[in-house]
């Protein structure tokens, strides 16, 4: 986990220069759009250090208590502060909830004010008991219902292996059955 090197680094979202915080808990320096529109730049493996509402971000709640930031537009293309590469977009979660735009270089994250708050709701204890019940809810129809037609399946193939078995026997008796006519003919035939 180790920090970007670089002194300053500039907001992808809106090109303000980023302040370092030192997030004491996790030992890192976070970079932070303070003056601009809130976001936040998590070095390779960071993010996975706040993601959770257990996890301390009181400094970035302090930091960020009674402050206006300036509105960016979340779907124009970003470009990592760290390696200047394209950022792409994705999901923090499956319900598609928060976008997170991330560097497939260099393993950044880069969230728009407000999205570490929403993560980490989503990751609340009560929410994963939710979606836990959505799931068993889910295998409750879908899941079963695959498993009838698994089944079914199962006994149309077992059914089909044993017609075609049967099928063979026939063909193999009418084969013996006219391998010994013909002997039997040719003899009568002599």
């Amino acid at each position: 986990m180790a920090d970007n090197d670089s002194v300053v680094i500039k907001c992808p979202a809106c090109g303000c220069e980023m302040v370092k915080v030192f997030m004491p808990k996790a030992g890192v320096n976070l970079d932070v759009c303070i003056n601009g529109c809130g976001g936040i730049y998590f070095d390779n493996r960071e993010f996975l250090e706040f993601d959770e509402p257990h996890e301390d971000i009181s400094p970035l709640e302090e930091l960020f208590k009674d402050k206006e930031f300036k509105h960016v537009d979340e779907n124009q293309t970003r470009y990592c502060p760290v390696c200047g590469n394209a950022m792409m977009k994705n999901y923090s979660d499956i319900g598609k909830e928060v976008q997170v735009d991330e560097c497939y270089s260099c393993g950044g994250k880069f969230l728009d004010n407000q999205e570490i708050k929403k993560i980490r709701s989503l990751n609340s204890p009560e929410n994963r008991q939710r979606s836990d019940a959505i799931v068993k809810n889910l295998y409750s129809s879908v899941g079963i219902e695959l498993e009838e037609k698994k089944k079914r399946y199962n006994q149309l193939t077992h059914g089909f292996n044993k017609l075609s078995r049967m099928i063979f026997a026939v063909f193999m008796i009418i084969t013996i059955l006219v391998i010994c006519i013909g002997f039997i003919l040719t003899f009568l035939v002599k």
